[in-house]
């Protein structure tokens, strides 16, 4: 039986090019994603086109993914991290 605490998140490392990684909260990531996908409503990955929201386009992506692309040489990259064993 899996430990539950496998998922548990206590924050998110988030890689983005020519950035320093941050750690961010699960709202701060939600809130970054949100704030992208706003802004990129014609070119949405497939997955996320069936969404009315969004907020719902970011939690999933959020949710099933660690990565969105981005343009040519950039990237966005996101993972659960635990701070305490």
């Amino acid at each position: 039986m899996p430990d539950s605490m496998m998922y548990q998140e206590d924050a998110f490392v988030v890689l983005e090019s020519d950035l320093p990684e941050q750690f961010m909260t699960h709202e701060e990531l939600l809130e970054k994603l949100t704030n992208i996908l706003r802004s990129r409503q014609d070119d949405l990955p497939r997955e996320l086109q069936k969404f009315t929201s969004v907020t719902e386009q970011a939690q999933h992506l959020m949710d099933n993914y660690c990565e969105l692309d981005m343009e040519p040489g950039k990237y966005l990259q996101w993972y659960i991290v635990r701070l305490e064993k």
